[in-house]
């Protein structure tokens, strides 16, 4: 494809294969071709990156840890929950550095898909290299490498499996929420492959995954139609064999990059390539964000952005410096996302559960606050019955107050609005920052635009409701 590519569709492949675009990445990449900007994607996104803020000694092992007394294993859980904060900040600083933006958003995607919640920054940071390793390789590296994950091992009560007492948990997850989808699989399945994951678990010492073979069950097992003296990577290459495996994911890739509404024929074809490729991630994305289809109209401006692509964004495109970055996590938890802390093994739900009545003001206040401090006030709408709007200004005042105390930032605008083309007028700057655009009536509310107050409009968008969709 030789077409030249938009400003709305540069936007849309940025926010969906990273977390947004610079003004500067925008006008660099104006006058190349869709695929160009797709090739561009792809091969920023070759090396690996690993997150490395934890390092091993950092944290005592168990062996260490009996020597502790009570006050020393006080200060360890302050120290390490001052490491998982670090943790969390680390990886959104990679987000909107924008550096290898399409790893960093498949690692963000995986995070979610093999979600698990570990107190352990060591432990948290070792899953999320994982899965930032193979974020663009292969399913089968990936999925043995999150099962055999000293986190995912101790999340799901794997280090607890052994064959006089099978434990079921990470068995039951792998098919239900990681390979199958439910319907997929039976009850005598999970209590089959349960007991081909005995005997795995991880040295605590060292953080590396450990085969015990004194606890494994080495006894004949019938897991989906199969039998044989399987174990745990039996059971996860038998998984692989059911086209099923590659259709679920697929669905979810879709949801999640293309559209919450999915096309069954076009997820379908996904699948039946993914499952071809002996499930290559990478060719699997490369079919998913092909522009002769991925940037179809009906797919662009309908995705809802979760609270940390929302955060992350919004840092991007205007190189937002926070005083104390740990309020950058103070606003995850207000918004209802943090990283590494997912409210349960299925992860976040995302779509419409992301607006809700308790986080649609936050989310439309924040923007505005984090920008400018909350001086520009967004105001009641016209119409709000007038018994309602003295109410509903009341709750604005508050949600500007509880922010403000809580975050204070640095914004160069000079440096951004020199970044805008001289020749930007209204409709430009909606471009720049609306994927879903204006109606002729919010344009015309807006109508005050003039080179002077071009910062004033800038806030004014980014705290309208069409910023919160990409």
């Amino acid at each position: 494809m030789n077409d030249k590519a938009s400003i709305r569709q540069i936007l849309h492949l940025y926010s969906r294969a990273g977390f947004g675009a610079t003004l500067k990445e925008l006008a660099a990449l104006e006058n190349k071709s869709l695929a160009q900007v797709v090739q561009g994607i792809f091969a920023d996104s070759e090396g690996q990156w690993e997150l490395d803020v934890i390092a091993e000694q950092d944290i005592p092992n168990k062996k260490d840890l009996n020597k502790l007394s009570e006050k020393e294993k006080k200060q360890l859980k302050e120290l390490s929950k001052d490491y998982m904060q670090q943790l969390n900040v680390g990886w959104m600083k990679r987000m909107q550095a924008g550096e290898g933006a399409l790893r960093e958003k498949m690692t963000f995607f995986w995070h979610g898909h093999f979600a698990c919640r570990s107190e352990n920054p060591v432990m948290a940071q070792q899953l999320n290299n994982i899965q930032r390793k193979h974020a663009l390789g292969s399913f089968r590296d990936l999925l043995i490498g999150v099962s055999q994950s000293p986190a995912m091992l101790s999340f799901l009560n794997n280090q607890q499996n052994r064959k006089a007492h099978p434990n079921e948990n990470f068995a039951r997850e792998l098919m239900e929420l990681f390979t199958l989808g439910r319907g997929n699989y039976t009850e005598q399945d999970v209590k089959e492959s349960a007991r081909a994951f005995t005997g795995w678990a991880f040295n605590r010492e060292t953080y590396e995954f450990e085969f015990k073979a004194q606890h494994h069950d080495g006894g004949s097992k019938t897991f989906l139609g199969k039998t044989g003296n399987f174990n745990g990577e039996d059971v996860l290459d038998i998984i692989l064999g059911k086209k099923e495996c590659a259709r679920f994911i697929c669905d979810k890739l879709y949801r999640f990059f293309v559209n919450e509404t999915t096309d069954k024929e076009k997820v379908e074809e996904l699948a039946e390539h993914f499952y071809a490729s002996n499930y290559d991630i990478g060719l699997l994305m490369k079919k998913i964000l092909d522009p002769g289809w991925f940037c179809d109209e009906k797919n662009i401006g309908v995705r809802i952005k979760s609270p940390v692509e929302l955060i992350a964004g919004m840092n991007r495109m205007f190189s937002v410096a926070y005083e104390d970055e740990g309020r950058i996590i103070w606003l995850q938890k207000a918004l209802g996302q943090v990283l590494f802390f997912p409210p349960n093994v299925a992860g976040w739900s995302g779509g419409r559960n992301w607006i809700d009545s308790s986080t649609l003001m936050l989310r439309l206040k924040i923007p505005s606050v984090v920008l400018n401090s909350g001086i520009i006030e967004a105001e009641a709408k016209e119409d709000i019955p007038e018994e309602y709007k003295l109410m509903v200004m009341k709750q604005q005042e508050q949600v500007k107050k509880e922010i403000g105390k809580r975050i204070k930032t640095t914004v160069d605008w000079d440096a951004w609005l020199a970044t805008l083309p001289a020749d930007t007028d209204l409709g430009k700057l909606i471009g720049y920052l609306l994927l879903p655009g204006l109606s002729p009536v919010r344009q015309q509310q807006l109508s005050a635009f003039s080179g002077e107050n071009i910062k004033a409009i800038t806030l004014q968008l980014v705290s309208m409701p069409e910023y919160q969709i990409c």
